[in-house]
């Protein structure tokens, strides 16, 4: 199978020809530091060699766990935040149906997602649709203290072991947590639940090629090792004996540092023109957001839905501050074939298109989009993915890892902590009276009483 591509001939022109070559030496410095852990932050660096290391012992437990969940659950709820549920859900939401919540054909479990909320609404409802379900629960959690996921998996456990019984909650209730302390490891232990572990050297962001999201990934029915060999083809494609001019991390990496170092541009737009890859985007911007936004430094990660939000958004894209690049996902085959229909009275004056493939006028939309974009100012960076399948979402997920890590370097972070997600927690305990925070309540009040 070929690989995924990168064209960043449409930001030469903002950049140079020499880019690459200019910006080559601190690159390769960063992608060994990646390989060989010489920086900070190397104790999170298990993902990258994790594709083609990960055991036959370790995937067949997991195809085996997902069995007993399918075999035994109509619905399957996943309790995790941020990058303990993102990279499922992107995943499971690019094979899937779109439709895929409005069917019932038995041959898969309807997979949901909790505990990245604290929504009472949200909360609310889904214990009502969970209502005379046969459900299962798979809680990813190191500590098993996040407040989302915590209070969710408290709500969902509850209500399982109500509608179920505690025999059977224990069959389909699953732990991805930590190998030996915190809340998850010992409520998983005393309660008798399966477990995984999540890694130490893993950060939750570059988890979804472990347990975290293969789990989940197989019990929606599709093939976790079909996402590995991608994931595994490019972590050979990305290595540092590949040359330059053939190793696409290095290259993004590269030429979004350059256009944000050279030219200013503070904002990087992840498009698509393909619905069912939202939640890519989604995954992305924790990625690069967590990964880059510290020290005062970082390039904002934005995402949109084209052409969908070429009716929202294309304005300020085409003519609005010249702060922003784009990076396009492209997918060159799509799944199903659908044709343009005729229409004898011609209203709409579209006859023109009659009989053409769905996916052409959308190819042709994306081509004017960037003829449009770039003439407005606006370097594009393509990424050119031959179909959606497992195989190369899992090179898309490790392309976008190792880019981040050189990129990371590059830019002058750490791009493995993320020392600012703690902020809004403490404050948040503080004003609900966490035992432990007493001082940090009594210093928001002064704060709160000065501001009125």
């Amino acid at each position: 199978m070929e690989n995924i591509r990168l064209d960043i001939t449409k930001t030469l022109s903002f950049l140079g020809e020499n880019v690459i070559s200019t910006y080559l030496p601190e690159a390769m410095s960063a992608l060994k530091a990646v390989e060989d852990g010489s920086r900070p932050g190397n104790d999170f660096l298990g993902w990258v060699h994790l594709p083609s290391t990960i055991s036959s012992e370790l995937i067949n437990d997991i195809k085996a766990t997902a069995e007993v969940l399918r075999q035994n659950c109509e619905v399957i709820v996943v309790a995790g935040i941020g990058g303990s549920y993102l990279g499922s859900r992107a995943v499971i939401e690019a094979l899937g149906n779109g439709f895929q919540w409005l069917i019932n054909d038995d041959k898969n479990p309807t997979i949901l997602f909790a505990g990245n909320n604290i929504g009472e609404d949200y909360l609310a409802e889904l214990s009502d649709y969970l209502k005379n379900k046969t459900f299962g629960i798979i809680n990813i959690s190191k500590s098993g203290t996040t407040t989302e996921t915590a209070l969710a998996f408290r709500l969902l456990r509850r209500q399982c072991e109500e509608q179920r019984g505690k025999e059977m909650a224990r069959k389909v209730i699953v732990a991805i947590t930590d190998a030996q302390k915190g809340a998850a490891r010992k409520c998983a232990d005393q309660e008798g639940y399966k477990s995984f572990v999540i890694p130490n050297n893993v950060g939750g962001r570059f988890s979804v090629l472990t347990p975290v999201g293969l789990l989940p990934i197989a019990c929606a029915g599709y093939d976790i090792e079909q996402l590995l060999a991608g994931a595994a083809t490019m972590e050979e494609a990305t290595g540092s004996n590949v040359p330059a001019d053939e190793n696409i991390s290095l290259q993004y990496a590269i030429v979004r540092n350059a256009l944000h170092q050279e030219l200013g541009k503070k904002i990087e737009i992840l498009a698509n023109f393909q619905p069912k890859l939202h939640f890519i985007a989604e995954w992305w911007k924790q990625l690069y957001g967590e990964s880059e936004g510290k020290d005062l430094k970082g390039i904002f990660p934005a995402s949109v839905d084209f052409t969908t939000d070429l009716h929202s958004m294309g304005q300020w894209i085409q003519d609005g501050e010249r702060s922003i690049f784009e990076t396009v996902i492209s997918v060159e085959k799509s799944k199903y074939k659908v044709l343009f229909p005729n229409d004898e009275e011609n209203l709409d004056g579209l006859n023109f298109l009659a009989g053409k493939r769905v996916d052409e006028v959308n190819k042709m939309a994306e081509l004017g989009t960037q003829l449009a974009h770039v003439d407005g100012g606006v370097p594009n960076i393509r990424l050119i993915v031959p179909e959606i399948n497992e195989f190369y979402l899992g090179q898309l997920i490790y392309f976008f890892e190792k880019a981040c890590g050189i990129s990371g370097y590059i830019l002058g972070v750490n791009p493995f902590n993320q020392p600012g997600v703690e902020a809004y927690k403490k404050n948040m305990f503080a004003l609900l009276n966490k035992p432990g925070y007493e001082a940090e309540s009594a210093e928001i009040q002064k704060r709160l009483s000065a501001s009125k």
